[in-house]
Formats: C-alpha cells, sequence, structure tokens
C-alpha cells in the first residue's frame, strides 16, 4: 500500500500546494480548483495501484484566509507556551 500512497503524495508534493503529510492525512492547502484537481489526479495515481481507491475529503473553506496550515499549529504553540 505504501508505493501507492507515495504516489499520491508524490502529486501533491510536486503541485506546489503548501501540505503537510502525517501517518494518517495528506492535508493541501489552496484554491477550490487547484486543490481538486490536485486530489483527482492523487486519486488516479492510486487507482493504477488496484481496483479500489477508498478516499476522505474534509474542507475548511475561510475565504480572504492563507497559510493557515502553519498559522493555526502556531496559535496552538502560542497557547500552550501561555498555558505553561
Amino acid at each position: 500500500m505504501h508505493d501507492a500512497v507515495a504516489a499520491a503524495v508524490k502529486i501533491v508534493r510536486d503541485s506546489g500546494l503548501p501540505n503537510t503529510t502525517d501517518s494518517m492525512f495528506t492535508t493541501i492547502e489552496g484554491e477550490w480548483d487547484e486543490v481538486f484537481d490536485v486530489v483527482k489526479r492523487a486519486t488516479e495515481a492510486v487507482g493504477r495501484y488496484g481496483s479500489r481507491v477508498s478516499l476522505v475529503i474534509k474542507a475548511d473553506i475561510r475565504p480572504g484566509y492563507t497559510g493557515e496550515l502553519t498559522a493555526k499549529v502556531d496559535r496552538l504553540e502560542e497557547a500552550l507556551a501561555e498555558g505553561s
């Protein structure tokens, strides 16, 4: 399975969009059309490894905001530091 996941993550990383990958999910930040183009291409890449693809999508749509992929974590870390 890791080869299929690697193919998808490579497409995400090559897209140039801000992204992170952890043990369970890959998160992408960008405009609707550009993000879903990457999602489509990554899904198609996984599909080449078998006859079935499972996909979970969660969207946080906030017009006028960018850089939240890291900014949310930064605010969390600041709050934790202040609470110490």
